[in-house]
């Protein structure tokens, strides 16, 4: 069948053909597709969180820090960034646009004060007034993530490791994508980067707040072949940063050819937009041709009992188990349903999946960020011009998006031909974690560059792999909560790597430097350490942590095993069989549920 474009009012199709146009530009807005591709740009916000290590050089030289102190703001980004219980509670309780909102006011109220304390526009703040900034700033993400991420699963349940790879994969491009812009509009101005942090984000989500919420389950039925698409183009977005990045270290570009790179980028980004009107197009006229055929489809009931429709929610808790219940609060605490059934919050938290997840995600992701905040010491450390170490920044933003795309389309495949579960792929992944971090404690020349991938890879790996298994263990109904919950793990095991441990041997070494000058601590207003064992110790323990984290996860495959051999997805399925009897069964309904009115 041709596709047919909607008469548009320019075009001669008068009032009807305006009609018709605006139908459709209304039909599209409020489509689940379009819905995803808002929720890309959203997602690129939260990747700004992983920029830190190209601006926090100018905070450490302007406001006079050791690295201990440098160190303790990034530990307050770090644990801004993972504690997102407050957004999953936020979420569970008001829509979804009240909830971006919320998360663009507060992310510029932060990366504000920041900018204005590293220019001098106010008096020079406290340690603890730079800590609240840092993590106002970097929580405000988790709003966005939870509002995007969140929405997108519920919508899309079977292929939630698909989508959850792709969200989080546009959260790992967002570091490369803002360095792009950043060096087009200001140039090589670190310290308008943080200006730039605090506002490009919050547009984002104030211009899409009201097309992104969550819509009853219905099946598509081009819906893998969508995420492909999606894939395909995001891969050239991540290919052509990666290809600029490393053309951009070996020359100088000046502001045009930067402005011509975010030209290219812009088109990337909009690409999405552009399939996805395709699809609705031809979803829109295979409805006109239904609605305007002479017979209509009948579908037969096979019991009697169906003769009613039945509305289904737009997530995957079985809502006909909760019954009221006059027991006390906790008296089902430790009487736990089957995995894949909808836990309750503190079912999940007191769970021993959980707590064997939670440990393996604090040693995990805690050398992962610490590593990743460290690049830029690391960097000069080893003699590195300032270029080149934005270009290690860029690189672990690049693979941190194909680490997580990887992991939720591979394991997508493994669970549906081949049953593996899906924690086994995080124990793979903590072990090339391991390979990473001992690269950068024994670096040879140019080992850097492969570390910085091994590390941006295992990282975005992780952080799909632990979300969906969350939403696979313990169900969707409090989702938005319990994947936030799962990230507290990162914070506590930052703040013991990067703080206690990464910054106390890298202020040891600085001052054994000093003192080999004869000089002390207060001689100098910064305190640098130059050479390889600035980091050697600290990043031996890190491996060992990362090691000793996929000895961890082997024991929640072993768990898990029997869980992951059956039919994970059978009641979704079920689900979005029924939604699609009740719109055959009810005409009427069909509309507002191709529109995905809101549940």
């Amino acid at each position: 069948m041709a596709t047919v474009a909607p008469t548009s009012c320019a075009s001669g199709g008068g009032i009807e053909g305006c009609s018709r146009a605006s139908r459709f530009a209304v039909h599209v807005i409020k489509g689940r597709w379009f819905s995803v591709c808002a929720s890309f740009l959203v997602m690129i916000g939260p990747g700004t969180t992983y920029l830190f290590g190209i601006y926090s050089q100018e905070i450490k030289s302007a406001l006079g820090y050791d690295q201990t102190t440098l160190n303790l703001l990034g530990f307050f980004k770090d644990m801004g960034t993972n504690i997102g219980v407050p957004a999953g509670l936020v979420a569970e309780v008001t829509p979804t646009w009240f909830v971006l909102l919320l998360g663009s006011a507060l992310n510029l109220w932060g990366y504000l004060m920041i900018w204005l304390a590293v220019t001098a526009r106010i008096a020079r703040p406290k340690v603890w007034h730079m800590c609240v900034y840092n993590f106002v700033g970097s929580n405000s993400q988790n709003f966005a993530n939870t509002g995007a991420l969140v929405t997108c699963v519920k919508n899309f349940p079977e292929s939630r490791g698909i989508m959850i790879g792709l969200l989080k994969g546009f959260v790992g491009l967002g570091g490369a994508i803002m360095t792009q812009f950043y060096f087009a509009i200001y140039g090589d101005d670190s310290k308008a980067l943080i200006l730039m942090v605090g506002w490009f984000p919050a547009a984002l989500c104030v211009i899409f707040v009201y097309t992104i919420r969550t819509m009853k389950v219905v099946r598509q039925p081009n819906e893998v072949k969508m995420f492909y698409q999606f894939l395909y183009v995001s891969i050239v977005l991540a290919l052509f940063l990666m290809v600029m990045t490393i053309v951009q270290k070996q020359i100088v570009f000046p502001r045009a050819a930067y402005a011509g790179s975010v030209t290219v980028v812009c088109v990337l980004l909009f690409l999405p937009f552009v399939i996805a009107i395709r699809e609705e197009l031809t979803l829109w006229n295979l409805e006109r041709q239904h609605d305007n055929s002479p017979t209509e489809v009948t579908v037969e009931k096979p019991q009697e009992e169906e003769s009613k429709p039945v509305a289904l929610p737009p997530v995957s808790s079985t809502q006909e188990e909760e019954k009221p219940n006059s027991s006390s609060f906790f008296a089902n605490v430790f009487k736990k349903p089957p995995r894949g059934e909808d836990y309750t919050i503190l079912q999940a938290l007191l769970s021993i999946d959980m707590l064997t997840l939670f440990l393996a995600t604090m040693c995990g992701l805690g050398s992962s960020l610490t590593a990743i905040d460290n690049l830029g010491q690391i960097g000069g450390a080893l003699g590195y011009p300032t270029r080149t170490i934005s270009s290690f920044v860029s690189l672990v933003s690049i693979w941190n998006y194909f680490g997580r795309v990887f992991s939720g389309f591979v394991s997508e495949i493994l669970i549906a031909k081949w049953k593996v579960p899906r924690p086994l792929m995080l124990t793979l992944t903590l072990v090339l974690l391991c390979v990473g971090l001992l690269m950068i404690a024994f670096p040879a020349p140019g080992t850097i560059y492969v570390a910085s991938v091994i590390i941006g890879f295992a990282y975005g790996a992780q952080l799909t792999l632990i979300f969906a298994i969350i939403s696979e263990l313990f169900g969707l109904k409090y989702y938005a909560t319990l994947f936030n919950c799962g990230q507290l793990a990162t914070p506590i095991g930052t703040y013991v790597l990067n703080v206690k441990i990464t910054g106390m041997f890298y202020d040891q070494e600085a001052l054994k430097e000093l003192a080999k000058k004869g000089m002390t601590r207060s001689s100098v207003k910064e305190l640098s350490c130059i050479g390889v064992q600035c980091y050697k110790k600290s990043f031996i323990i890190l491996a060992a942590s990362s090691l000793f984290g996929a000895a961890v996860s082997m024991i929640l495959v072993i768990r898990t095993r029997e869980f992951y051999r059956g039919d994970i997805y059978k009641k979704f399925r079920e689900q979005a069989d029924a939604s699609q009897t009740e719109m055959a069964l009810s005409p009427s309904n069909k509309s507002a549920a191709r529109l995905g009115s809101p549940q």
